[in-house]
């Protein structure tokens, strides 16, 4: 056919006859692979030696797997080719679905998350797209053509000695690829987008790999003198909390609130003249909030702001704690609450296996989980995820009124949960109106978490409860993703640069003491700082804690947040992608002015991840209770 060369008059003219089934494959994944990773991934590659590493490595991965083939006998080469495409393509596909609501990457501890697939179904049909199959247009060529048994893709067996220098090439390639570019910015370990955008995105999971193994042998490898530089590095950056307050809500009970998706962004503002969030607007008036709080999950979302919460550590930046750290020995708030005679309880109206949380739970002190088994759960109050936000706090409500006390209590709500689906009758005010139905369907649904938010107060006060209760309500993450950035400029009425984008990783964390006078503060923080303030305001010293957070009342703090992709927030300056902003105006200013909070983060995120790995807590001493 017209894909024939005529003669073969050089050695590269004799293999591309010989062998353009396997170049036509590598041409065609590498082109696909780098057109969705800079459109798709939004890496957008600004400088030359990036743009040479992701293509550089791209291509040594492609060449030494799809090379294997040429090993075969020829009538399964194209076999060969044509099922390794079709793996590059779902792995592709697959992170394309995962990055639209995500802004991630998918890692390998995230398969352990695979047994909750079936809950997460609602999400995943949201984000699949009829237009998607475009992906796989380039397979249909293929099938084609090979069914036409064109000679465009024809090949030939290569034998050992004439292949093995290309192989061991392309192994070295790629090895020295994934090194350099995991030596050239400290940053990438925790920032997934810049790694993949120097080294690729087929090469990451070879590194993920590495990382893998090389984190699960880290328990065998620790022991007791793990903990010198880590609580060298605590001790540099703690600050005493505020003597004035604490114990200014001793023995009450406390009812941490897990706001899903809920975003600073809506707090105060409005919608076509209506408030998004008028309770919480209303409670604010009468409580400390914390305008300048951010979220620091990982991966885990939501359980990895449990995690925070709980314990002062950062969540990892691949998979979930909850999932593949459930064993640890961890110096949890309720564990320590229960020595002060606290009933701890979990109430969350959904699958107990959800997060392995029915493991997680006992772990870290809780008594009682009340799950989906323990409400009444039917077509008419349920939507999206599960059980509405109003109905679980009334049936929620049953329980706590009969705990005894003093109890510490986590209510996990899921009404506002993407894809933010809610019946047109429990709506109480209208969907915003722009081309995103993501962004359009978030506000009706932060409104009605908003509304059982004041039920549950109310309840409380019914009960009798609600003053000696302290209340303590925070966005576990972002709600909105980077995806409907264009539209969401729209609703605030600016541009969404990277300053502004920096701001909308922040989330409410509101702390309501019936008789206590509040205010608002504009301290940086973020989710790691909950528990010593908890403490704090409960009157237990922090003892023989580790805590990586600091109390938000503490007359010398300085403000301070690391997000778990390594972006540091500071009253001085914001670091994230390789670039420093002056904190007050958003301008650049030069990197190195930003460098000494860029490697307190660093270390931060380095020495919280080894106590994790290395399960460190088993090596020390049990001091938690302090002196009373």
């Amino acid at each position: 056919m017209g894909c024939s060369l005529l003669g073969e008059a050089g050695s590269i003219k004799t293999f591309y006859n010989n062998h353009r089934s396997i170049l036509f494959f590598i041409m065609i994944t590498w082109l696909k692979t780098f057109v969705v990773s800079t459109l798709i991934f939004q890496l957008h590659i600004a400088r030359i030696f990036e743009v040479l590493f992701f293509l550089g490595s791209t291509l040594g991965f492609l060449i030494m797997t799809y090379g294997l083939g040429m090993y075969l006998n020829v009538k399964w080469q194209n076999r060969y080719y044509l099922f390794l495409h079709c793996v590059l393509t779902i792995i592709l596909y697959a992170n394309v679905v995962y990055y639209r609501e995500f802004t991630d990457i998918i890692t390998l501890p995230m398969l352990s998350m695979s047994a909750n697939m079936g809950d997460l179904s609602t999400s995943i049909f949201a984000l699949v797209k009829w237009y998607d199959i475009i992906y796989f247009f380039d397979l249909i060529i293929i099938v084609y053509l090979l069914m036409k048994k064109t000679n465009c893709l024809t090949v030939q067996k290569l034998f050992f000695q004439q292949t093995k220098g290309y192989v061991f090439t392309a192994i070295i390639i790629m090895t020295i690829v994934i090194s350099l570019g995991n030596v050239l910015e400290k940053t990438h370990f925790f920032n997934r987008d810049q790694l993949v955008r120097t080294i690729g995105l087929y090469s990451f999971y070879v590194y993920d790999m590495f990382v893998h193994t090389q984190t699960n042998a880290q328990p065998v490898f620790s022991n007791e003198d793990d903990w010198s530089r880590i609580e060298k590095h605590l001790n540099e950056y703690h600050v005493s909390p505020n003597p004035d307050m604490f114990g200014i809500a001793k023995d009450m009970n406390v009812i941490v609130v897990s706001l899903e998706s809920v975003e600073s962004f809506v707090i105060g503002d409005t919608l076509y003249g209506e408030e998004i969030t008028p309770f919480l607007n209303e409670l604010i008036d009468d409580s400390f909030y914390f305008e300048n709080f951010y979220y620091q999950t990982g991966q885990g979302k939501t359980s990895d702001a449990e995690f925070l919460i709980n314990n002062s550590l950062y969540p990892l930046g691949r998979g979930a704690v909850f999932l593949t750290h459930d064993t640890n020995e961890y110096q949890a708030l309720p564990e320590t609450l229960s020595h002060y005679g606290y009933y701890n309880s979990v109430l969350h109206a959904n699958d107990k296996t959800f997060y392995n949380r029915d493991v997680m739970y006992p772990n870290l002190g809780y008594d009682k989980y009340f799950s989906f088994s323990d409400y009444n759960i039917s077509i008419r109050n349920s939507v999206g995820w599960g059980l509405k936000d109003i109905d679980f706090v009334e049936q929620s409500m049953n329980y706590i009124r009969e705990f005894q006390e003093p109890f510490y209590s986590t209510i996990i709500t899921l009404t506002n949960h993407f894809p933010f689906h809610l019946d047109e009758e429990d709506q109480f005010i209208e969907p915003f109106d722009s081309e995103s139905i993501i962004l359009n369907q978030y506000f009706p649904t932060v409104r009605y978490t908003d509304e059982a938010i004041r039920v549950l107060v109310e309840k409380l006060k019914e009960a009798g409860l609600y003053e000696n209760t302290m209340l303590v309500m925070y966005g576990d993450h972002y709600g909105i993703a980077n995806t409907h950035y264009e539209q969401l400029a729209r609703f605030l009425d600016k541009e969404i640069d990277l300053y502004e984008e920096v701001k909308l990783n922040r989330v409410p964390l509101i702390i309501h003491i019936p008789g206590i006078k509040g205010e608002v503060l504009d301290t940086i923080s973020g989710q790691i700082d909950v528990m010593p303030t908890l403490l704090n305001l409960l009157g237990i010293p922090e003892g023989d804690h580790t805590m990586f957070g600091n109390d938000l009342f503490s007359k010398d703090r300085e403000g301070f947040a690391v997000l778990r992709n390594g972006t540091v927030v500071t009253e001085e300056n914001i670091f994230l992608n390789e670039t420093c902003l002056n904190y007050k105006n958003g301008e650049e200013i030069p990197l190195e002015l930003c460098e000494p909070n860029r490697e307190r983060g660093a270390w931060e995120l380095y020495f919280s991840d080894k106590i994790i790995y290395r399960d460190l807590f088993r090596f020390k001493e049990n001091r938690l209770l302090g002196n009373e």
